[in-house]
């Protein structure tokens, strides 16, 4: 971990490089300018010479200047020669700087490719083995007729907690669907359901359609609370199967199916318990039944 860390930082210090160059490649715009001013001011002086006086001056800067002297040309040329001379000089420390910097890097670099092969291959064959502590001391001989200690039997492991039953499973499932656990809810009904529960089967389709209106996955849920309707249709938790499929209807939008749903309820169950009576006229102004 430490050497992808190394890795990346000097991957990062990669567009680093660039400034050297940069700086380098203005400085060799502004020797470029110099020369040019140097150039022009050759042409000046070889003016002079030819014509015996001082050409036309020519405006800088947006004003007039007065005529140079030859003296004070030769001392601007010697000026911009200087100035040349430092600049060639700091472009070729920077371009030593960048090739420095180059080198360090590709080095870093194999170095961090070597590192990260040998942490994911294991290393390679042969590699030199890191050095071993020194040999343990050996125990004292005992003492002649001397008993020897008696050894800590080992402590037996654990009983290992066996399977859940049924109702246990349920008991934990309703628990965790109470306080809104609503995975470990789902995980208990599907465990009742597999173990073949026989009269629990409905009850514990009942909790996997209750699990899985928590978690939004309103088509499973309509067809666990559908399973449990199925199972025992006599049953005293029927109702609450088929409120709990009109409740999965509604959820995914269909208001039609949830209504002829909470229809047959109605229709088939007409003494139901007060607060099941009351969840399905929720129900009905949720869906916006007539």
């Amino acid at each position: 971990m430490a050497a992808r860390i190394t890795l990346i930082a000097a991957l990062a210090a990669l567009p680093l490089l660039a400034a050297p160059g940069a700086r380098a490649q203005m400085d060799s715009r502004e020797g470029i300018a110099l020369q040019n001013q140097i150039l022009e001011l050759r042409r000046d002086m070889d003016a002079l010479r030819r014509g015996g006086g001082a050409p036309t001056p020519v405006p800088r800067g947006g004003g007039g200047a007065p005529p140079e002297t030859v003296q004070g040309l030769l001392g601007r040329v010697a000026e911009l020669e200087e100035m040349v001379r430092r600049q060639r000089g700091q472009l070729d420390v920077a371009e030593n700087a960048n090739r420095r910097l180059a080198e360090e890097v590709e080095k870093l670099r194999g170095d961090m490719d070597f590192r990260l092969q040998q942490l994911e291959g294991g290393g390679r064959p042969g590699a030199a083995r890191p050095p071993q502590g020194p040999p343990p001391a050996q125990a004292p001989a005992p003492a002649p007729f001397s008993v020897p200690p008696r050894q800590a039997e080992p402590a037996s492991p654990p009983p290992q907690p066996g399977p859940r039953t049924a109702e246990r499973a349920l008991a934990d499932g309703q628990a965790a669907l109470s306080r809104g656990d609503f995975p470990t809810a789902e995980a208990a009904a599907r465990e009742v359901i597999a173990q073949r529960p026989g009269p629990r089967a409905q009850d514990a389709s009942l909790l996997l359609g209750e699990a899985l209106l928590g978690r939004r996955q309103y088509q499973n849920a309509a067809l666990a609370f559908d399973e449990a309707y199925r199972r025992n249709r006599q049953g005293t938790r029927a109702p609450e199967a088929l409120l709990g499929l009109s409740n999965a209807f509604i959820g995914f939008g269909a208001r039609r199916e949830a209504c002829d749903t909470l229809e047959q309820l109605t229709a088939e169950y007409t003494r139901l318990a007060q607060p099941v009576a009351a969840r399905v006229q929720d129900a009905r102004r949720r869906a916006q039944c007539r």
